[in-house]
């Protein structure tokens, strides 16, 4: 079956040093304090330093909790999971890449997907747009305070 792969890339600044912005984007219990999370559950640990820890998201007008899987902690510079489910997508990976930027941090979340379902793919590139748009803006302010 022939699906398109999806791309979702958002950058946004945050005046806070890409120390702290790591901190609260690798701790996943922070998560519900700066985005649309209600309520976060760890289903599994990860490692010393939580790779491989399995969360679970519970997000405002969603039924379905998703669940995903820390795959890279790179201390200040990045923060990669996949979606293991709750969205009709596949192999959906995102990374959190953080870069020292005139005295800040340049905040880049991009991901990338392929429809379950063939012709939704733009349909869940645009939901997935306004919604990470929403993460980053609200890790950028959190850290900045």
């Amino acid at each position: 079956m022939y699906h398109m792969v999806q791309i979702v890339d958002v950058t946004v600044h945050s005046p806070a040093d890409p120390a702290r912005v790591y901190r609260l984007a690798a701790d996943s219990a922070t998560w519900p304090d700066w985005s649309p999370v209600l309520r976060y559950e760890r289903e599994k640990a990860g490692d010393a330093h939580g790779v491989g820890e399995v969360r679970v998201f519970h997000n405002r007008g969603r039924r379905n909790p998703t669940r995903e899987e820390v795959v890279e902690l790179t201390p200040n510079r990045r923060v990669g999971y996949v979606l293991l489910s709750g969205l009709a997508i596949r192999g959906y990976r995102a990374s959190i890449d953080l870069a020292p930027d005139s005295g800040g941090t340049r905040i880049r979340w991009h991901s990338s997907f392929e429809p379950k379902v063939r012709g939704t793919g733009w349909l869940y590139r645009w939901v997935l747009q306004l919604v990470i748009t929403q993460y980053s803006k609200g890790l950028a302010a959190r850290a900045a305070h």
